[in-house]
């Protein structure tokens, strides 16, 4: 098949191996059940024109479902190693006799823009079932614990007392957030751009409303030039896989510190941990680096993809079509590692709730709870009993180390009277002072950790997953059905001439 009149040479080797050898192999990998879908639909209006019979149709259609990634890498090298030529003339040495009006009034710009389109919304919705598990294990390791105290840290200092269950809690909402904002990502995305030709629209009266459908989207994208000259999709999809490696990154942060010798609040079992080849007293976890450095590419990703579109023409442009885009199934690829590494670590993950409440009982977390009280209760301006209770914590850590209690009555006392302030009965505002378990308990607002907030959150956290996860089965049912309806439209009617 002579593929062009224009040009009498075929592409120089060095532009065959560099360029359209890989970008072949990444269609034939990636993209063939969406240009076959794609095909199909574009088939029923060519029916509904009158432009093809009922029998023609049948007959490409049967050897579209006949097309395989073996036999289209086979003969790539006699169509320019270009997916839609390819099919083209597979498609045609199968048919009982030729078709001259099929690709009549047709363009590659926007059935490439809605293959890729197509095989990026797939990927989303893979993403979103991962996240979907993740955000199932962390709640369920959440439940299991949410009153064993452990130290919550902020400036990388003991700050107040929290439980394994809240931070995983925690966890579960950065799941819910990107899943949620994945689900409305899908939904602006899912316009169609066939129809609108190679930039300015087409000759023959397509319904391009029932095409979107037939590809399971939302409608068509409106303008004929954006549908073929954009790629924002792609730039929508790496924003919000570059936002949520950011608060992976966080997470495995906390687990490197916690896990380390220094802290030695978490560990993973062998299977996740890794030697040092000089040091046997060590164990090391390469995974939790692996993952949080795999993090750092998916902010790399967006980068690339926007400085891959920027200064371009807006129009359809390989440079923007293809050559930006090089790394979209790379990212997906990382996405889907770091979600599903990251899911196993949480699920395997075993907190020494020995060393948590040691640390918990060795360091001084009353001090928020005593400002409290000394203001509540003995009327000492607030930010004087910040003061107050700072001097207090200070005396009974440096009596700590000299082997000393925790609570110290008489320094409280001496320490408000220094502010101008006596009090009553200084051994009362220190009954839950070293209590642990009394600080945890002591927070009531929603949201906080003590035990019953954290059991309340849960619970409204299986509100929110069931009703994520439905609306994702949902994008996945209209996915499948369009598949299936587009398959029906296509079979011949009973007594018909196909």
């Amino acid at each position: 098949m002579r593929l062009t009149g224009r040009l009498t040479a075929a592409p120089d080797e060095f532009i065959r191996q560099e360029f359209l050898e890989p970008q072949f192999r990444h269609e034939v990998a990636n993209l063939l059940p969406w240009y076959v879908l794609i095909e199909k639909a574009l088939l029923r209006e060519y029916h509904r024109m009158g432009v093809l019979s009922s029998a023609q149709v049948g007959h490409i259609a049967a050897a579209l479902n006949g097309l395989t990634q073996k036999d289209l890498t086979a003969h790539a090298d006699a169509v320019l190693l270009d997916m839609a030529l390819s099919m083209e003339t597979l498609v045609s040495q199968a048919l009982p006799e030729p078709v001259p009006a099929w690709h009549l009034d047709r363009s590659r710009n926007d059935l490439q823009a809605c293959a890729q389109l197509l095989y990026g919304r797939s990927q989303v919705s893979e993403i979103a079932a991962l996240l979907g598990e993740l955000a199932e294990v962390a709640h369920e390791r959440a439940a299991q614990d949410v009153t064993s105290p452990m130290p919550g840290y902020t400036h990388l200092q003991s700050a107040q007392i929290i439980t394994p269950g809240f931070y995983l809690s925690a966890v579960v909402e950065h799941a819910l957030h990107v899943s949620s904002r994945l689900l409305a990502t899908y939904d602006r995305i899912n316009l169609s751009p066939l129809g609108a030709g190679p930039m300015a629209g087409q000759e023959l009266p397509w319904d391009r409303d029932w095409l979107a459908r037939a590809v399971g989207c939302d409608g068509p994208a409106p303008h004929a030039l954006a549908a073929v000259a954009s790629r924002e999709w792609v730039l929508d999809v790496a924003s919000d896989v570059a936002s949520a490696g950011v608060g992976f990154s966080r997470f495995l942060t906390d687990l490197m510190a916690w896990s380390s010798s220094a802290y030695q609040l978490v560990e993973l079992p062998d299977g996740l941990a890794g030697i040092s080849a000089a040091m046997p007293q060590k164990k090391n976890y390469p995974l939790l680096e692996r993952l949080r450095g795999r993090t750092g590419h998916l902010t790399a990703f967006y980068v690339d993809f926007a400085t891959g579109q920027r200064n371009t023409p807006y129009s359809n442009m390989v440079e923007v079509s293809k050559e930006a885009g090089l790394h979209v199934s790379t990212m997906f690829a990382t996405v889907r590692a770091v979600v599903t590494g990251f899911t196993l670590v949480i699920d395997r993950l075993q907190w020494r709730t020995d060393r948590m409440r040691a640390v918990c009982e060795e360091d001084h977390f009353g001090g928020f709870s005593l400002a409290n009280e000394l203001t509540l209760r003995a009327g000492i301006p607030w930010r004087t009993a910040q003061v107050v209770a700072g001097q207090y914590v200070t005396a009974v850590l440096a009596e700590a180390e000299g082997g000393g209690g925790h609570v110290n009555p008489a320094a409280l006392e001496s320490a408000a009277r220094e502010a101008g302030y006596a009090l009553d009965d200084p051994a009362s505002f220190l009954t839950g002072s070293a209590d642990v378990d009394a600080q945890l308990r002591a927070k009531t607002s929603a949201g906080s950790a003590s035990p019953a907030s954290v059991k309340a959150l849960l619970a409204e956290q299986r509100e929110r997953l069931d009703r994520v996860a439905a609306q994702w089965n949902t994008r996945r049912a209209a996915m499948r059905d369009a598949i299936a309806a587009t398959d029906a439209s296509l079979r011949p009617a009973p007594g018909g001439d196909a």
